[in-house]
């Protein structure tokens, strides 16, 4: 898995799908983590170099001077510009004002739409298929209907798609603070799943608990039940957190980010996950919330199958490998759910969330076995350094119009 395309990786051109030999000239500007651009033509996509994070002023200068150096370099003339749908991204203001400047038509695309549509480009799949599943799973993303997305069941093909599921939205206490302070999602699960009091009086004994007790509950509690500064997240990168920092790890802040995951990651053995066969995977729910259509994936019973562990002194091994087999088990089940809704058996994996081997590989596993075809990525990284290759071929698609072969 390709997680930075670097030298010997970039600029070497990557081939596009059957349909998309004729394309218009595109330019995609990716995000705003991890970024990379995207020139797209005549059934080939270049994709830039990792570029780094915008909102270090060093790496956005970096930006703004390799896009112009590529333009050049590959005397590229887009027709129209992609970015994310995000209106804060320094690379969809760029994008805007280049869009603005020379009379380009823009194109505003959806974070995790984006996601599905570069696994489906490196993969393959053709211009014309009909819409496949593509679960994203990552930190954030701005969604189509303004909130915060981040585990999502989409069925998608190159010009649009319909979320069929997510992840239950949980608040994200002090909004992007919650990226770099765990425990704050922690707080914001227990929260979701249980009051306080039975906490209190059924766990209390716990570290975890005790740590919570310490923290200003009056002002968290409005934060949630009001909405400052505390959007909702149907995040996975975030459930992550809260379970890392439930076991301890980076519980109070972390010196970079998706720290917490990669550490409980690499807490799993084999020996752990063989366990997990003998003793059960955590539960997770999956229903409607009142006047929806959409599946959600719940984790209440995950909570208090894992408060209990924690009362029981389970090591921590075992519990992370309980987490992950569980939530692949779960992704599993939402598949099975939302099968009546699909066309194919292709099931698209992507998303930051992904680069994490033990869930890639089980959830892999679980839907082979229910006889699905799982495409991940190689060529392109499944975090937002891929997200530039998903806007061009979505954008191209959009803009219609491909010259007729010479």
């Amino acid at each position: 898995q390709t997680l930075r395309r670097a030298r010997g990786y970039a600029p070497k051109p990557i081939p596009l799908p059957p349909g998309f030999d004729n394309c218009p000239p595109i330019l995609a500007m990716g995000s705003e983590l991890k970024n990379t651009f995207c020139l797209l033509r005549d059934g080939q996509a270049i994709l830039s170099q990792h570029l780094g994070d915008l909102e270090n002023a060093a790496a956005f200068n970096a930006y703004q001077n390799t896009l112009n150096l590529y333009l050049n370099l590959f005397d590229h003339k887009p027709s129209a510009i992609a970015t994310d749908k995000h209106p804060e991204y320094l690379s969809t203001k760029l994008g805007q004002e280049l869009a603005t400047a020379n009379n380009l038509t823009l194109h505003s695309i959806q974070h995790h739409h984006a996601h599905i549509a570069a696994c489906m480009a490196e993969n393959g799949i053709p211009l014309t298929t009909p819409p496949v599943l593509g679960i994203a799973l990552d930190g954030l993303g701005y969604g189509e209907d303004g909130k915060l997305w981040g585990g999502e069941f989409l069925l998608a093909d190159y010009q649009g798609f319909k979320r069929l599921g997510r992840f239950k939205p949980i608040a994200m206490i002090g909004g992007e603070q919650a990226i770099y302070q765990p425990w704050r999602n922690t707080y914001a699960h227990l929260m979701a799943a249980l009051d306080w009091n039975r906490l209190k009086q059924e766990y209390g004994d716990l570290d975890i608990i005790q740590f919570l007790d310490q923290k200003p509950h009056p002002l968290l509690h409005q934060l949630i039940e009001k909405g400052i500064n505390s959007p909702l997240a149907s995040s996975a990168g975030r459930l992550f957190d809260a379970v890392a920092a439930a076991l301890g790890i980076c519980r109070t802040e972390c010196s970079y980010e998706g720290q917490a995951a990669i550490e409980m990651e690499a807490l799993v053995t084999p020996d752990s996950l063989n366990y997990v066969k003998e003793v059960g995977a955590y539960p997770f729910n999956i229903g409607k919330l009142d006047q929806e259509t959409e599946l959600i994936l719940e984790p209440y019973p995950l909570w208090l199958a894992l408060l209990d562990d924690l009362q029981q002194d389970v090591s921590k091994s075992l519990i992370a490998a309980k987490f992950h087999q569980g939530l692949a088990d779960a992704i599993a089940n939402m598949v099975q759910q939302l099968s009546p809704d699909l066309i194919s058996n292709h099931v698209i994996l992507t998303g930051g969330v992904f680069q994490n081997r033990i869930l890639l590989t089980q959830v892999s596993e679980n839907l082979e076995r229910m006889g699905m075809r799982v495409l991940t990525h190689s060529l392109v990284p499944p975090n937002d350094g891929g997200l530039s290759l998903g806007q061009a071929v979505i954008a191209a698609r959009c803009r219609g119009g491909f010259r007729d072969k010479p």
